[in-house]
Formats: C-alpha cells, sequence, structure tokens
C-alpha cells in the first residue's frame, strides 16, 4: 500500500523523522502535531511530500495528525516556563543528591504526559532517585537520556573558533564524520585547539571538502619525488592541493638551488606523461 512520506524535525536543523502524511494536507515550514513514542509534540515540516510504498520502511509510520493550531502552539509556549521550573529543580536534586552530571535540556510534550530530560556525565550515573523525586513532585513521567558532547553543543549553540554560529547548531541535521586523516590530507596543524570545535572533537567543516582534497591528492607528484617542470628536473617539497600548486625544489648547473612553483598542468613524470591531461 502506498503512503505519503514527509520528513519532520523537533528543532530548527534538527534531526529529520519520516512520518506519514495521507491524511494531512502539509507543505514545506508549516508547524504540526505529531505523533511520536513520546507522546504529542509539535514538529516542522522540513522536506517535500513524496508516495512511496509501506514496505519501504521496516515498522509503519507514525502519523501526521493535524496542523498546529493557535491553541497548539500557546501550549508549547507555555510549557517553555515549566521546561525552566524542572530543569532548575532537577539541576538544585543533582547537587543535594551529588550526582556527577550536568543538566544541558528539558523537554515537555505537548499533552504534558512526559518530560524527557538531557545531561551529560563522564561516567554511568545511577539516577533512579531523582526520577522518583521528579515524578513524585510534577506527576509526570520523567525521562533521561545522557547525551555526548556534539550533542550539547548542538542543543546550546555557540560561536565556533572560525567566528560564525557552531555548524550543527544552524543547517546541520546530522554530524558530519570528520578524522585526523582529512586534517592530515589538508595540510593542517594537528594541534587540537586548531582542528576541533566546541564540543572538544574534532570540526564537522573538516569533511566538507574531503572529497576535493582526496582526488586532487591523487593527481599530485608525492613529495620528494623528481618531476620535469619548464626549468628542467627537480625534487617536489610541498603540495597545495587547493591551488593545485607544486613546489619543487630547482638546482642549477653552478650547484645553487631555490624553490619555485608550478602549476600541476606544468609538470610531467619522468616518462614525459603530464599530470594533468591537456
Amino acid at each position: 500500500m502506498q503512503v505519503k512520506e514527509v520528513k519532520v524535525c523537533f528543532v530548527p536543523n534538527g534531526k529529520q523523522y519520516s512520518f506519514d502524511c495521507t491524511n494531512a494536507f502539509v507543505k514545506y515550514g508549516e508547524k504540526v502535531v505529531v505523533e511520536t513514542a513520546r507522546g504529542l509534540e509539535i514538529g516542522i515540516i522540513c522536506s517535500k511530500v513524496t508516495t512511496c510504498e509501506d514496505t519501504d520502511f521496516p515498522v509503519p509510520l507514525k502519523k501526521v495528525l493535524r496542523l498546529a493550531t493557535e491553541r497548539d502552539l500557546e501550549t508549547k509556549e507555555n510549557s517553555a516556563k515549566l521546561q525552566q521550573e524542572i530543569k532548575t529543580a532537577c539541576e538544585g536534586l543533582v547537587k543535594d543528591l551529588k550526582l556527577e552530571m550536568k543538566i544541558t535540556n528539558v523537554e515537555v510534550t505537548l499533552d504534558s504526559s512526559k518530560v524527557l530530560i538531557y545531561f551529560t556525565a563522564d561516567n554511568r550515573v545511577d539516577f533512579r532517585e531523582l526520577i522518583k523525586m521528579l515524578a513524585n513532585q510534577y506527576k509526570m513521567r520523567i525521562e533521561l537520556k545522557q547525551i555526548d558532547a556534539r550533542e550539547e553543543t548542538k542543543l546550546m549553540g555557540g560561536l565556533g573558533p572560525c567566528g560564525r554560529e557552531c555548524c550543527c547548531a544552524c543547517f546541520l541535521s546530522e554530524a558530519e564524520h570528520s578524522s585526523i586523516k582529512m586534517a592530515k590530507m589538508q595540510g593542517l596543524s594537528l594541534n587540537p585547539s586548531s582542528i576541533s570545535g566546541l564540543c572538544g572533537k574534532l570540526k564537522c567543516c573538516l569533511a566538507y571538502e574531503n572529497a576535493h582534497y582526496t582526488e586532487t591528492f591523487k593527481l599530485m607528484p608525492p613529495v620528494n619525488s623528481e618531476v620535469i617542470t619548464p626549468d628542467g628536473k627537480g625534487l617536489v617539497v610541498y603540495n597545495n592541493l587547493l591551488k593545485r600548486i607544486v613546489s619543487v625544489k630547482l638546482t642549477s648547473t653552478d650547484g645553487l638551488s631555490n624553490i619555485k612553483e608550478y602549476e600541476l598542468s606544468q609538470l610531467k613524470n619522468l616518462e614525459g606523461k603530464p599530470y594533468v591531461q591537456q
């Protein structure tokens, strides 16, 4: 059977989830009430509606119930005050119980049936007593979720070392996979403070141009290899992968040497074959 699928996120630029909108007419950017495992929540339509087979999904999709009404939005706004109240109370209880954890964010479902508390911790935390005390105070189902440093930065936001808002907080719905190999490929300093973001992990932006660097690296002559330049043979000392410029050490007949830059298209290997086809 065919269903109409649409992507919904619950925070700006957050992770996108698939929902069934067969019984609701929705458009990109609209706020909707959806059914989730946690209860009713307000989400934002972040994709076009597509038609697909229900067999394409391992489990049946949750449904988009309706467009969010003014009353729904007002309820959501009022819950923000409750969320701050619960966060303050939770932080106080964490301190009283001497739990080694940091409360990052609190969310309350639209129907006020459940509270989701996000926290960070270096080690495993026994928070059973905390849940019991919160449940007795607020008469709602309490769920605690431990998140890592990347997720915390996405929730909290901030300015990265580049001076711009963190990518994860302003447009990335999924964290980019980065590695030390990418930093080495791009010729960056491996100083942790230079290649790490606010979260202390490798910068997501290392992955943005990695495909270009990887493909260009295959074209460039290896460092310490000999090449033929318009000025004779020389030894490669540095490759600028971004500009495709090669620094070559040339030695003159009188024994003096100097380093000169050439575009990749100007160079040939020792067999006389150009590195880039004209």
